[in-house]
């Protein structure tokens, strides 16, 4: 355990924090959290049930006075993005999150730190083991699955809950409110592998593509961080086009939500081709390093040579792989016309596999318009379509639509100002939240999502800002003792 985290105001939220910390919660193994989530409630002695896909809801009754507020559900997810860099040893299966505190941050070694969003599973937790805050009639609902598919809020059930306000503890950025997200959906790829022999006269390389920012592809697809997949299929491209490069390996990003941080590809080429081929790697590292310089200065191309050789792709599925990546677009698609600054549309180029004779490409796309989602993803799909690749999609997630009248919202707005005598930001989100989904099965539910800093969510510079923890918590109390 983390004792020095233990010791952070509020310690309530902060011990619960700890906890959650030790168990492991990818997504769709959630069994041990599930199991931790249900010994709490028994061990408080409140009503805690399960749903059929494995959602857990805690019920608490009003404290004295506050019995005739009206049913208020806060809700978290349970699971984590479970991301590391490639020179740290973990089992996400096993292993607990490693904390340490830095100039004001709570942060991981190495790892991603799941404060996305154990910071609220903590937070209502904390609430729910107290005895000395005011509320009304509260559930708390810790949902499954939020980061790989959704299918907690999928397959939520109208008759699950009571209440008809929510607060969604699940945003990163304190002093705004959210009022509506974007929808998604993904489009994933499947290219047949066909393979081929080549001579004994070539030199054998591996390169990678590592030290980006990486991050969360909704919050941070507008800042401009590079995508290994797109870096390193540029120079693949320009290798195959001057030098007869051949691949036999190309492995990119991992999680479809996360931009993609780190790629390595295996690939020969003829030996006469090899002081070209070097100068040219050295060239176009400068180049890209130029072009990232202010969003990726850790940036790292390495190239290294390797001393066996196999089969590689025959060249026909070469080209299309290559063309169809180039072609490939990724980040922002369009920005809204009603709100400044704001992303619309934006698609992301997650991941590239090479797996059970399969090239594997997931991508994801978002918007806050439902036409221009749909949109983008033909737009995707077209361009692997062209190439000859296997296409399909998931089932998608409906985006938020903003309530400029909500209760919750304006009850949240005023609290705050109270609180910190500054109005909050009252906006949406390009990310997507579970309110989408929740909304679509309860339609008069009144929902405001917001949440303590975290930045660098989806990558292993996730981190927590430890002032902030502080706020989020006085706010929620003060949501729960005004709203009426």
């Amino acid at each position: 355990m983390s004792d020095s985290i233990r010791q952070l105001q509020p310690l309530g939220v902060w011990r619960f924090f700890d906890d959650i910390c030790q168990i492991p919660r990818s997504s769709k193994k959630e069994e041990k959290i599930k199991a931790y989530l249900l010994d709490f409630g028994t061990k408080y002695n409140l009503e805690t049930l399960e749903d059929e896909v494995g959602n857990i809801l805690i019920r608490k009754n009003a404290t004295k006075g506050y019995e005739h507020y009206p049913w208020l559900v806060m809700q978290s997810h349970m699971d984590m993005v479970c991301e590391k860099n490639s020179d740290v040893e973990h089992n996400f299966d096993t292993d607990p999150i490693s904390t340490r505190i830095e100039d004001g941050w709570v942060k991981a070694v190495g790892t991603t730190l799941g404060a996305d969003d154990g910071i609220g599973v903590a937070t209502q937790l904390a609430i729910l083991a107290a005895n000395d805050i005011d509320h009304g009639p509260i559930e708390c609902l810790f949902t499954v699955d939020e980061e790989s598919g959704l299918s907690g809020a999928f397959g939520l059930k109208s008759s699950f809950l009571k209440s008809e306000l929510l607060l969604n503890l699940d945003s990163e950025d304190e002093g705004e409110l959210f009022i509506g997200c974007a929808g998604g959906i993904d489009t994933n790829v499947a290219f047949d592998l066909e393979w081929e022999d080549v001579s004994d006269h070539r030199s054998w390389y591996r390169i990678d593509v590592n030290g980006l920012r990486g991050g969360h592809s909704g919050d941070d697809i507008q800042k401009g961080y590079g995508n290994a997949n797109k870096v390193i299929n540029r120079i693949l491209y320009k290798g195959a086009e001057k030098f007869d490069l051949r691949l036999a390996l190309f492995d990119g990003g991992n999680l479809r939500n996360a931009i993609a941080r780190e790629a390595f590809a295996e690939f020969c080429l003829p030996k006469g081709n090899v002081g070209d081929f070097e100068k040219m790697i050295s060239q176009m590292t400068k180049d890209i390093k130029v072009e990232l310089n202010v969003t990726e200065p850790n940036l790292n191309i390495e190239l290294r040579e390797l001393k066996n050789g196999r089969k590689v792709f025959r060249l026909d599925l070469q080209n299309r792989l290559l063309n169809a990546l180039y072609a490939c677009p990724h980040g922002v698609i369009a920005w809204s016309q009603d709100i400044p600054n704001f992303v619309e549309t934006s698609t992301n180029l997650a991941a590239v596999k090479t797996l059970n004779n399969q090239i594997l490409i997931t991508t994801s796309q978002r918007s806050s318009s439902e036409t221009a989602k749909c949109d983008v993803m033909n737009m995707v799909a077209s361009v692997f379509k062209l190439a000859g690749a296997k296409i399909n999609h998931s089932d998608g997630y409906p985006g938020w639509k903003p309530n400029p009248k909500s209760k919750i919202m304006e009850v949240s707005s005023l609290s705050y100002e109270k609180l910190f005598k500054k109005k909050p930001k009252v906006l949406a989100v390009h990310a997507g939240l579970e309110c989408g989904l929740i909304g679509k099965t309860y339609p008069k539910m009144d929902m405001v999502s917001y949440g303590p800093t975290i930045k660098g969510a989806h990558s292993p510079d996730e981190r927590i800002e430890i002032k902030t923890v502080q706020m989020f918590w006085d706010l929620t109390l003060d949501i729960l003792k005004t709203v009426k």
